[in-house]
């Protein structure tokens, strides 16, 4: 029993963290405030509290108390494609998602790695989380590598989950990197202009040819992206 309260505990802190609910530096209740609420041992509420810090999602501080942590820098490579949709539903929240804008037109030059002299899908997305934006996203997509993609519906169906459905890939390369929001990203977001976001750049391949540029862009103060890995063997 008290094996389900501390995971209880931990996951309604987590899900008030991610949230935003609360924020970097936010107290957290003590451990006899949490024995109080969930009418548990002293070893629970300590346990569920061990857990979140060793998950990085809060500090803590003896004396001093425990807060909410500041979003780490991960310098490791991510090593999947993360889907925005099934991210969302798996932190407890409602997924939707808003097509803004979709055109078809020739690749650019700065796109020749991806079509080459071909055709691109050019696709602008609101990622909503129980109806607030979690992230803006700017696509394009290979209709050399992906021609079913233009009879696709968008709105329907977010780009990155039907690719992940419809053109698997075999190589990916991300970019991390710090972006204040500019004027248009900052409305749809709700946030000021200016405000710090972080920024996901992601290129995929299939067995060597371009499928998909993608630039996912989060607030930064409600999202941080976390790679669990491996030193190589040799």
């Amino acid at each position: 029993m008290d094996m389900v309260i501390h995971r209880r505990i931990e996951s309604d802190i987590e899900r008030r963290i991610l949230s935003g609910e609360w924020r970097p530096g936010h107290r957290l209740p003590t451990e006899s405030e949490l024995m109080a609420e969930y009418g548990c041992a002293r070893m629970t509420a300590s346990k569920a509290m061990s857990g979140l810090a060793a998950r990085g999602l809060v500090t803590r501080r003896r004396r001093a108390g425990t807060i909410v942590a500041h979003p780490p820098l991960h310098s490791a490579a991510l090593v999947a494609i993360p889907d925005i949709q099934t991210e969302v539903e798996g932190r407890g929240h409602a997924y939707e998602h808003r097509l803004l804008a979709r055109r078809v037109r020739p690749a650019e030059d700065v796109e020749a790695w991806l079509a080459g002299a071909g055709r691109v899908i050019q696709l602008e997305t609101v990622h909503l989380a129980d109806g607030a934006p979690f992230a803006h996203e700017r696509r394009v997509i290979s209709l050399d590598a992906a021609p079913e993609a233009e009879a696709a519906d968008f709105a329907a169906q977010p780009a990155g989950s039907w690719l992940l459905a419809h053109t698997p890939w075999t190589e990916a390369e991300h970019r991390i990197s710090a972006v204040g929001a500019d004027v248009v990203m900052a409305r749809h977001l709700l946030l000021p202009p200016g405000a710090a976001c972080l920024r996901l750049e992601r290129r995929t391949w299939r067995d060597g040819q371009g499928v998909t540029w993608a630039f996912q862009t989060f607030p930064g103060d409600a999202y941080d992206l976390v790679a669990r890995f491996q030193p190589t063997k040799a």
